[in-house]
């Protein structure tokens, strides 16, 4: 209501003075003058004093003409770069203003391998009317149907000729794509063992630290929900790619692929410990290094301390 009030009061105010779509008038008889000739310290007066509305206008007039840039006018490496920027939707609706380099196949080939890191077709000669832009739209068509189906997904890649029937090439592309749903992904790594294999050998654990090449690990092979046979799988051959990744850390430590199934476990289960809202008697540094040393004697309990640091620092290993 005192916004209604303010611009009644101001419509009369701008009448009692005399307005005209040309600017404001005097009241001195014979003597116009015009709001787009007032002086650098009128205007500064007018903009103190409230919101010069005719200004605004002038200036959104001005800016509307202006109208975009022209990237047909700019040089080629400025124009692409610029388009590179854009996803997939965007760059659909910019061809219908720049067909020509909107439609480049270098910009649609970044946003395939950007997007989907390794495919078997990338690696063959393009066939006869290949395009990086029809490669996309049927990417993300396997994608959408591997979230619903993976089986009918990894079917439908083949038969696209994207992926070639081997469980290398389906391992390496389930490596460097993010757009999957994990739910969906584990539920086929686990009936697809020969798959998973080849997925654990990708993975490079050298020169880290055992909880953070877990988490690593279970961000690209998700845990299961429950404890299971599943779980023991995933945690054995994580065991053994572990131990492959560093002989001489073992050697040193004097661990073996069971001994770091135990430790694994072990710090699964004080994940859930310390991170469970349910769980009111956290575990102790103490009682950690107790347990995991009756299971594996030989560890030594510095090393068994600093893995109960990193979790109660940084948190869960399989969240």
């Amino acid at each position: 209501m005192g916004q209604g009030l303010w611009r009644v009061a101001r419509n009369q105010q701008l009448q009692h003075q005399g307005y005209s779509g040309q600017g404001y008038l005097t009241r001195e008889p014979g003597r116009r003058i015009a709001t787009n000739n007032v002086s650098n310290t009128s205007h500064r007066k007018q903009t103190q004093g409230g919101i010069d509305i005719y200004h605004l206008l002038k200036t959104r007039k001005s800016k509307e003409q202006e109208g975009f840039i022209n990237l047909e006018m700019l040089p080629p490496e400025l124009s692409f770069t610029i388009l590179s920027y854009l996803n997939a939707t965007d760059l659909c609706l910019a061809s219908c203003v720049w067909q020509d380099l909107a439609n480049d196949e270098l910009l649609w080939q970044g946003l395939c391998k950007s997007t989907w890191g390794h495919c078997s077709i990338y690696n063959k000669n393009p066939p006869l009317g290949f395009s990086f832009r029809k490669l996309y739209m049927q990417l993300d068509e396997g994608s959408l149907t591997f979230n619903a189906n993976p089986d009918e997904g990894v079917n439908y890649f083949m038969s696209k000729g994207i992926l070639d029937d081997s469980p290398k090439e389906i391992a390496k592309f389930i490596f460097c794509t993010r757009t999957l749903n994990w739910k969906k992904l584990r539920i086929y790594l686990d009936e697809r063992r020969d798959v998973l294999d080849d997925l654990v050998t990708l993975h490079n654990f050298r020169n880290q630290f055992l909880p953070n090449a877990l988490r690593e690990f279970f961000r690209h092979i998700h845990a299961p929900e429950e404890r299971g046979e599943y779980l023991e799988t995933l945690i054995t051959k994580f065991s053994h790619r572990f131990c492959a990744c560093n002989p001489d850390l073992m050697r040193e430590l004097g661990l073996s692929p069971d001994a770091v199934y135990v430790l694994c476990y072990s710090l699964i289960l004080l994940s859930i410990d310390l991170t469970s809202p349910h769980v009111k008697n956290k575990m102790s540094k103490r009682e950690f290094i107790r347990n995991t040393r009756r299971a594996a004697q030989n560890i030594s309990e510095d090393f068994v301390g600093h893995l109960y640091d990193n979790i109660y620092l940084i948190g869960h290993v399989a969240a």
